[in-house]
């Protein structure tokens, strides 16, 4: 099994293993850790290092060479377009989609509901940036990067009010809990999250049938939907880490709903398309969602790598 080394890759990884092995008692799954240039380069801002599979494509390459059978990724860090010989595996069960924002130690709730206030909030993600200066064009954003351990010490000794995180990875290290009550959450409606995100991507090649088979214990249908539908849009719209492009679907009763906006690099500018279909067309209804966005302007919008 192959996986970057952070705190938070090792974690999700070694959560998926142990399904593997709750499912397969016999099976064993050596832990292979792999180094990405995303990784490597950690004052670099995502736009400066260019490019899309910053954090996946070492591990790809892993992959292909025969060194590792199986790649256990966040899904919102993997390229729609997978290298030939390569697959989507399994799509495990999504965790929660939502962006929280936590709060520095002693800074007081009130500040962030007072439409006065000029907050100073740490964020890597350029849709978040967006996102949050459309809501509160006063407040400053810096570039803070850094596994989520990193981020929360930066949060305490820089000069931030906030930093905004994935609740998915709080959970998946096992410290939300701790950080209840510094967190305020946002509304996944408006706050749209990154295509894929919450959600794990587990890759194999292609031709590797017993490791298709072992992994398949992991698929969860629905969040597959979902992932695909939203991958549809980053595809038609050609996006990577330096698009302020949000895309959330949930399928509920049978229809599968899409939500997605684009965003100018200030957040002055927003366009939101949205749409249902049936699961079974997820490619289709997010092929279509991406045009009513174009439609509409995205274009102009979109910072591409």
């Amino acid at each position: 099994m192959g996986t970057r080394g952070s705190a938070l890759a090792l974690a999700q990884s070694r959560q998926v293993v142990a399904q593997l092995q709750s499912a397969h008692p016999d099976l064993q799954v050596e832990e292979r850790i792999i180094r990405t240039e995303g990784d490597a380069r950690q004052n670099a801002s995502l736009p400066a290092i260019g490019g899309k599979g910053v954090f996946t494509l070492e591990i790809e390459n892993a992959l292909l060479s025969g060194e590792i059978d199986f790649a256990i990724h966040s899904l919102k860090d993997l390229p729609p377009d997978m290298p030939v010989g390569l697959c989507l595996a399994a799509v495990p069960r999504r965790a929660s989609v939502s962006d929280v924002l936590i709060r520095k130690s002693g800074v007081e709730q009130v500040k962030f509901e007072d439409e006065s206030a000029r907050l100073k909030i740490g964020t890597s993600s350029l849709r978040r940036r967006a996102m949050l200066l459309s809501l509160h064009p006063d407040w400053e954003i810096f570039e803070v990067r850094g596994n989520i351990d990193t981020r929360l010490r930066k949060l305490e000794e820089q000069d931030f009010d906030a930093i905004i995180l994935a609740r998915a990875g709080l959970q998946r290290l096992q410290i939300e809990e701790e950080l209840a009550s510094r967190i305020i959450e946002f509304d996944a409606a408006q706050f749209i999250p990154a295509p894929g995100q919450g959600a794990l991507a587990i890759q194999a090649r292609s031709d590797n049938q017993r490791t298709l088979e072992i992994l398949q214990v992991l698929e969860d249908d629905q969040t597959r939907q979902a992932i695909i539908a939203e991958r549809a849009v980053v595809r038609v719209l050609n996006a990577g880490c330096s698009t302020p492009l949000g895309a959330y679907a949930i399928c509920e009763n049978g229809v599968l709903s899409l939500r997605t906006c684009v965003l100018s690099p200030d957040g002055k500018n927003r366009v939101d398309a949205q749409g249902k279909g049936i699961p079974e067309h997820a490619g289709e209804l997010g092929i279509s969602v991406a045009q009513k966005l174009l439609d509409q302007g995205a274009q102009e919008l979109l910072v591409v790598d």
